[in-house]
């Protein structure tokens, strides 16, 4: 459905916003589509919702976690994720990161640096919030990486993630990848294609 726009509330610290988006992008392909990525705060969203990570809230029911596990992994198979690891830092503070998305989408930056961080995320098991680690993995990627460290910075950039945070909050987020059509929202990298279905039945 050409004109269609997926907002996908995205934070480099969920391993899934990573493993969502490219299957995200095939289907936005398909039909059409445009991706929107809104940077937020996923701590942020779990505070602001009551919410944590799976594998807090998992930790007392036996079987669980291992269970989330095994169907990463059928989920990193079916979508041959050859690259994928889980960062050793891992949970890291995105607060630097997602500043730096904002500053990165005014200078016409978004889609390399995004493209670096995820990869230095899930991929090279960098240490993103490390400000060195940071300037030098943007830097290898051929951006300004102390130039965007600075503009992380700017009380704007600040302001305008607070408020897509809070925005997304409003709009029914509680955890990441959520991803909206609309009105229509549509959580987990397993929805994917319930949106493929809800695209082509909309078209």
């Amino acid at each position: 459905m050409a004109g269609k726009t997926i907002d996908f509330i995205f934070d480099f610290g969920s391993p899934n916003a990573y493993l969502a988006l490219p299957p995200l992008r095939d289907v936005a392909g398909k039909h059409g589509a445009e991706i929107n990525l809104v940077p937020c705060l996923l701590g942020g969203i779990f505070k602001a919702t009551g919410n944590q990570a799976p594998m807090m809230a998992n930790a007392g029911i036996k079987g669980k976690n291992e269970y989330m596990m095994l169907e990463m992994r059928r989920f990193i198979e079916k979508h041959g994720f050859t690259r994928f690891a889980m960062n050793p830092h891992f949970p890291v503070n995105t607060l630097l990161a997602m500043r730096a998305m904002v500053a990165a989408r005014h200078r016409g930056e978004e889609a390399a640096y995004v493209d670096a961080v995820l990869k230095a995320m899930w991929e090279d098991g960098e240490k993103m919030d490390d400000a060195q680690v940071f300037v030098a993995v943007l830097d290898r990627a051929e951006l300004d990486g102390a130039a965007l460290a600075e503009a992380a910075q700017d009380q704007a950039v600040k302001d305008e993630l607070a408020a897509n945070t809070a925005e997304a909050v409003e709009r029914g987020a509680f955890g990441i990848p959520t991803f909206f059509i609309g009105s229509e929202m549509f959580f987990g990298k397993d929805r994917i294609e319930q949106i493929d279905e809800w695209l082509q039945e909309s078209a």
